[in-house]
């Protein structure tokens, strides 16, 4: 009991951050469904000239084709994994902070390499440039595409990947947000180690990783806000504490 409260009370200066992760799970879920609906509607182009041109005819269709959403998604992931790692923190350690490290570094891989608002630049010079000009234009945006599925793409998809392992292992070792969680995070690991720019296989399995992590999602949402709910009755046991303490001194 005793070390239940200690590690109750480790965890009450975060509650703001258990609880913006919770919220913040509950987005990802949001978000990666309405991707989901959106490409299904309106398949992605292949090519820097329809990309170009749809940015072109539909610049906010445009943007989120070149995952604007994702990018989106992608803070709210890293608060989730901020969340955990505080959780984790007392009990695993060494595990926590280096899978919130490869988090960071495969994070910042990835938003610096979206394309996104470049495309869409490169779109309305295309547009108001002479035709002699425009091949080369498309050509900028044939490199943009390639940098953007390039090394930054792989080292944020494996990265993470790795990191949602470590995490899984951590919280099947500590069961402090359930097994549950952890068997969730765990499957969803193992399906984002393939990246989905690797042919059929890799798309495939970065289709089927999304329920795993949605799962995931909704259950640490409720389990870090129970933990956060709970750490109230913290409060008035420290305050009684502190009360005993005063009068003993005296």
């Amino acid at each position: 009991m005793d070390d239940e409260i200690v590690a109750r009370k480790a965890l009450l200066p975060w509650r703001g951050v258990l609880r913006t992760g919770a919220v913040a799970a509950l987005g990802s879920v949001v978000l990666v469904l309405v991707q989901v609906v959106v490409f299904a509607l309106h398949p992605p182009p292949a090519t820097a000239a329809e990309f170009v041109d749809l940015m072109t005819r539909s610049p906010l269709l445009g943007l989120v084709s070149l995952d604007v959403i994702y990018g989106l998604n992608n803070v709210l992931v890293a608060l989730v994994y901020l969340a955990l790692v505080v959780v984790l923190w007392q009990q695993a350690r060494s595990t926590a902070a280096i899978a919130g490290l490869l988090v960071v570094l495969g994070m910042a891989a990835y938003l610096s390499s979206n394309p996104s608002v470049e495309m869409l630049l490169l779109a309305q010079e295309h547009a108001a440039a002479p035709v002699a000009d425009r091949p080369a234009l498309l050509a900028a945006g044939e490199v943009l595409m390639a940098s953007w599925r390039g090394t930054a793409f792989l080292t944020y998809y494996i990265l993470n990947g790795i990191a949602l392992l470590l995490v899984a292992t951590a919280l099947l070792r500590t069961r402090v947000l359930g097994r549950a969680v952890a068997w969730w995070a765990f499957v969803a690991g193992v399906l984002m180690l393939i990246p989905s720019t690797f042919g059929v296989l890799g798309l495939v399995m970065s289709i089927l990783s999304l329920l795993p992590w949605c799962v995931m999602c909704v259950l640490v949402a409720l389990r870090l806000e129970a933990v956060a709910a709970g750490l109230g009755a913290v409060t008035p046991t420290a305050s009684r504490d502190r009360v005993r303490r005063g009068r003993s001194s005296r």
